[in-house]
């Protein structure tokens, strides 16, 4: 018989995922129960996908009650462990909790403490990839926790939310979000070296159109991606953020703190988060860290807007 799973969070990231396990996962004709906070967007959700793919729920506790396997996908650490916390309330034995959130790694060793602690099992899973790639189910899924829990989780990643795994069966669950951390600051970095390129191009008479041409054959996929956003003014000129500076911030924070804890540091972090402290000043909540872009722009004499 197939587990029932249950999902809580639906972010940018939140939404594919649960849509390619309704649509892709062995559910032994069990829908997907989902909670968010915002209630709405799990309804819309469960609509959209069918009463037989996803059921909305009103409560964690509604939630977890009837789950064998519930996953979790929040925006910070507060919010991870106020959930975990929520979930662990009812009867939690034999139950297995998958975390997908992107925390500090004492958060996940936390978590799994708390949540062995009560009789469950507990994965680490954060993963690598864009609200695009999530609706498309070609994540990268990193898995730490005991070697049965992760075999559990296994099913539901390749092929299904993610196309490959990074495995750290038998490791702290903690391992797979220092690798996430660390991870993330090549993607902090990737946009801080492309907005001081495309603002170089402009103002010596380059280019950005000439530089991109350069990017797309050099660096395809992200780099090329991230570029476009920045020429188009997508960086923005959207309403709702796909990688939300506050999260950035967030994550460059963890980078940063778990830096100084083994004697040493990330500059190039260092100043991307000073470029997204400005896009924050500029653009409120609704930033995203393409942004900085527009942040580096300012520092060159140009408007943070390339097309107004």
């Amino acid at each position: 018989m197939a587990p029932q799973l249950a999902w809580i969070g639906l972010g940018n990231m939140g939404r594919g995922m649960v849509k390619n396990l309704a649509e892709k996962a062995d559910l032994g004709g069990n829908p997907v129960i989902i909670f968010n906070r915002t209630s709405s967007r799990a309804e819309q959700l469960s609509q959209e996908l069918g009463a037989d793919k996803a059921k909305a729920v009103s409560s964690i506790a509604e939630a977890v009650k009837p789950a064998d396997i519930v996953f979790t996908c929040v925006g910070d650490d507060k919010a991870i462990e106020e959930t975990i916390g929520s979930a662990l309330e009812g009867s939690p034995k034999g139950k297995l909790f998958v975390d997908c959130s992107t925390v500090h790694p004492d958060t996940t060793d936390k978590l799994a403490k708390m949540v062995t602690d009560a009789g469950a099992e507990f994965v680490a899973c954060p993963v690598f990839g864009a609200p695009a790639m999530a609706t498309s189910g070609q994540l990268i899924c990193v898995l730490a926790g005991s070697a049965a829990a992760v075999d559990k989780v296994k099913p539901y990643t390749t092929g299904v939310m993610g196309r490959a795994i990074i495995d750290y069966s038998g490791e702290p669950q903690g391992a797979a979000t220092r690798l996430k951390i660390i991870g993330n600051t090549f993607i902090l970095n990737m946009v801080e070296t492309l907005s001081e390129g495309h603002v170089l191009a402009e103002k010596s008479g380059l280019g950005s159109d000439r530089l991109h041409q350069f990017i797309e054959a050099m660096f395809p996929g992200p780099y090329t991606a991230y570029s476009n956003r920045m020429r188009e003014g997508d960086y923005y000129k959207r309403e709702e953020p796909l990688f939300a500076v506050d999260l950035a911030r967030k994550d460059a924070g963890h980078a940063m703190a778990l830096a100084k804890t083994h004697g040493c540091r990330m500059k190039g972090v260092e100043v991307a988060d000073a470029h997204l402290a400005e896009v924050k000043e500029h653009e409120g909540s609704k930033g995203d860290i393409a942004g900085i872009y527009g942040a580096v722009r300012q520092e060159g004499g140009l408007k943070f807007e390339n097309q107004k």
